[in-house]
């Protein structure tokens, strides 16, 4: 592993990657939990409520699908220019 440096920027951005991804696909998951409860308890008192409920779940989905966007676009920045430290450097013996 001669030569590869992973910086203190790349971890920071890898972690913030993460933590976008999963906090998306947290509120999407709490969002059609939420909705499909609600809407199968409506869908039973009135059948024409279905397609109405399917949007709602659809674009509770999207939530997800924008924090893996927003993840995907922050793992894949480039540092900017300077921001090379990658940590302690051994002592020299």
């Amino acid at each position: 592993m001669i030569g590869l440096q992973y910086t203190l920027f790349q971890g920071f951005a890898h972690l913030s990657a993460g933590l976008t991804s999963g906090m998306g696909a947290l509120a999407a998951g709490i969002c059609i939990g939420i909705v499909g409860d609600h809407g199968v308890r409506a869908y039973a008192q009135q059948s024409r409520l279905f397609v109405g409920m399917l949007l709602i779940l659809i674009f509770g989905e999207a939530l997800a699908l924008y924090g893996l966007i927003v993840g995907l676009i922050i793992a894949t920045k480039n540092p900017p220019n300077g921001c090379t430290f990658t940590g302690p450097s051994p002592p020299n013996i």
